[in-house]
């Protein structure tokens, strides 16, 4: 089946545009045609007109970086979306009375992304991470949404290479899966300094209406704030949380058998 006239050009500039990651946010003109296997003309005139829409800008330097045209629909998306609209006040709950960074965490490919998050009023560990992706298996959220998957479909993802992230993420496929039944009994999961030494994050799972799970929340700060009987104590509130957030989008608590 032949694309349609002008969608190689669209690929193209989607592909131009996912170029610009966190661990490199700008590119000069031969740099990206390189990477991208284009040649420089056709580069040129994709980038061009991206600018002219604002999607990219240019520096010095004939350095290209993402534009504000990006930062207006991400803005759109975000207030269009109506899993973001339910979980947002609860967002702000949470970081009222915890005082953390509370966030709401989507699986996006098997990785998790941060979508949305309200900092907390502590003054250490209020960094925003919103957008940034994490491996599955290295964080509270990630875990948490593995518990509520297939077996099969655990069985995948634990089958692949699980590079460590800090001294004490997780690597080995049985250990995490001994922590997925014990996240199964509790409702929550905890992120010890696996993704960032000294971090300390629980995330509850969020049910669709129909018992899937794709989303979490999470409440997390430094490990100097989450002592053992704190930790329990902001699992058990983020899964009580989730639970009303699962309700409000349709969902019965018997759906869930974990």
């Amino acid at each position: 089946m032949k694309p349609y006239p002008g969608t190689q050009s669209v690929r193209r500039a989607l592909a131009i545009l996912q170029a610009f990651t966190d661990e490199r946010p700008s590119w000069k003109l031969v740099d990206l045609a390189r990477e991208l296997e284009l040649n420089k003309t056709t580069t040129y005139r994709l980038l061009t007109a991206l600018e002219s829409a604002g999607m990219v800008s240019r520096g010095e330097g004939e350095t290209y970086r993402l534009g504000p045209g990006i930062l207006t629909l991400a803005g759109r998306a975000l207030r269009q979306n109506d899993l973001r609209q339910v979980v947002r006040p609860y967002l702000e709950q949470l970081a009222h009375d915890t005082g953390e960074t509370a966030s709401l965490d989507l699986l996006v490919d098997d990785e998790i992304l941060i979508f949305d998050e309200v900092i907390g009023h502590r003054l250490v560990g209020s960094v925003s991470s919103l957008g940034t992706r994490h491996p599955i298996y290295a964080t509270s959220t990630g875990k948490v949404i593995l518990a509520c998957l297939s077996e099969a479909r655990v069985e995948e993802l634990l089958s692949r290479p699980l590079p460590p992230i800090t001294p004490t993420t997780i690597t080995d496929p049985d250990e995490l899966r001994r922590q997925l039944a014990q996240i199964r009994q509790d409702g929550y999961a905890v992120g010890n300094g696996e993704l960032e030494e000294d971090l300390i994050v629980v995330g509850a799972p969020i049910h669709q209406f129909d018992g899937r799970v794709t989303a979490a929340i999470s409440v997390g700060g430094p490990a100097a704030r989450f002592s053992p009987e704190r930790t329990r104590e902001m699992g058990e509130l983020v899964r009580d949380t989730a639970v009303r957030i699962s309700a409000q989008l349709g969902w019965e608590p018997r759906i869930f058998t974990g």
